[in-house]
């Protein structure tokens, strides 16, 4: 009962959007803009960077909070830290009143590993840097890090059903950035250097320069 009601309490959190809630009061679905993401990145792309950093604040404090509450409102439950990040995540990326198509999990993931230990976060954070670097894509990001902290988590706490529980993230992860792969595939998906070398990206990818439909779908939320 403990597990089922701290995955409930971090699904319940997760719903919370407010990227979407912000573009509903503004008149607008932030899933028919930008990069079509109901998420931090999108909300920055298609209303400004203090609205865009607010939200992606919001999703990382969310998920930490909820993740730190439910460890400590069932303390005797090992599996309370575990469910509640699996139903935060679960609950941005699936929200009912969005017809389960929300966003893609990432800051929910990220503050998780937060509230878990701040030291690992940052540790991440610095492999995240590298991965963008080596690899020159943003959606190998989240990826890296849904696969690595459960096996983070596995081994400081020796805990392999939470590590097999948390892996759902994993699991939820991958499946919203099946696009990506087919994308990348087809040379199709924005590289990280497109920041600084905007015209020859568009180029490569066959988009016009301006062309507002081809923002890069690997932003994360």
């Amino acid at each position: 009962m403990d597990i089922f009601l701290s995955f409930l309490l971090g699904y319940a959190v997760g719903m919370i959007n407010p990227s979407y809630i912000i573009g509903k009061i503004r008149g607008f679905d932030i899933r028919k803009r930008g990069s079509g993401n109901a998420g931090g990145s999108n909300a920055l792309i298609t209303m400004g960077k203090i609205v865009g950093i607010l939200c992606i604040l919001f999703d990382i404090a969310k998920a930490a909070l909820v993740t730190w509450g439910a460890a400590r409102i069932f303390p005797a439950c090992s599996f309370a830290f575990p469910a509640a990040a699996v139903g935060v995540v679960l609950g941005h990326v699936f929200p009912p009143y969005m017809k389960f198509k929300g966003g893609k999990g990432f800051a929910c993931l990220a503050g998780a590993i937060l509230s878990f230990n701040p030291l690992v976060f940052l540790i991440m954070l610095g492999g995240a840097v590298i991965v963008v670097l080596v690899t020159d894509y943003i959606c190998f990001v989240p990826l890296t890090a849904s696969v690595a902290f459960p096996i983070i988590w596995g081994i400081m706490k020796g805990d392999l059903w939470g590590a097999l529980i948390l892996s759902v993230i994993t699991a939820v992860i991958f499946f919203r950035h099946i696009e990506n792969f087919k994308k990348i595939k087809n040379g199709k998906e924005l590289k990280f250097s497109y920041l600084w070398k905007k015209d020859s990206e568009m180029k490569r990818i066959g988009a016009a320069p301006d062309s507002e439909d081809n923002k890069n779908e690997s932003e994360e939320e």
